[in-house]
């Protein structure tokens, strides 16, 4: 079981916006402003924060992780759609056909997304070789044996393979709180 241990991360809720959106809600010529880098090769938390305004409530100061993609997204956890009154399916980071709606606000204005939010469905990103080396495929299914004070398999995680990945499972933050994660939380997978 060692060879199939990995890093376990919190993914908090998160904007993804496209650079026609990203120049609504901060203005005309507007650039995402790196923070700092994510463990995804590439990705970076932005500067930049907006609100997201839902028909119950408004959640302020959410972060937007670049760099810019070409469908504005918004990742939210299932307490968070809850919070806001919107819905959230349970999908795959670009899947947003028929998902739900919100406002998002920025400085400089506010666009209504009329489809785009989602709560991620658990996953873990791999490179080709781990994915080599643990008998994985993309796409797969598998479970993941996360042991802390509140210990749990989650079932139903997604293998994604890509040579632009590092070997990480990205949970939500309700998932994250019902397994009270540890930092540098590790996980075993189990097929």
């Amino acid at each position: 079981m060692a060879d199939k241990k990995i890093m376990v991360e919190m993914s908090a809720r998160h904007v993804h916006v496209t650079e026609k959106d990203l120049e609504k809600l901060f203005g005309k010529g507007a650039v995402l402003t790196p923070k700092r880098d994510l463990s995804q090769p590439g990705q970076y938390l932005c500067e930049e924060r907006v609100d997201l305004i839902g028909p119950k409530k408004t959640i302020p100061n959410v972060s937007i992780l670049g760099p810019t993609r070409p469908e504005t997204q918004v990742e939210i956890s299932l307490t968070d759609a809850r919070t806001l009154g919107v819905t959230a399916p349970i999908r795959m980071s670009g899947d947003i056909k028929g998902s739900g709606s919100v406002t998002i606000k920025g400085p400089a204005g506010e666009i209504v997304l009329e489809e785009g939010v989602i709560a991620a469905k658990r996953h873990v990103h791999m490179t080709p070789d781990d994915a080599e080396k643990m008998g994985l495929q993309d796409g797969q299914v598998v479970s993941v044996k996360i042991e802390s004070e509140r210990g749990l398999v989650f079932n139903e995680t997604v293998i994604r393979v890509s040579k632009k990945f590092a070997t990480a499972m990205h949970i939500d933050t309700d998932e994250a709180n019902a397994v009270a994660l540890p930092r540098d939380a590790v996980g075993i997978i189990i097929d």
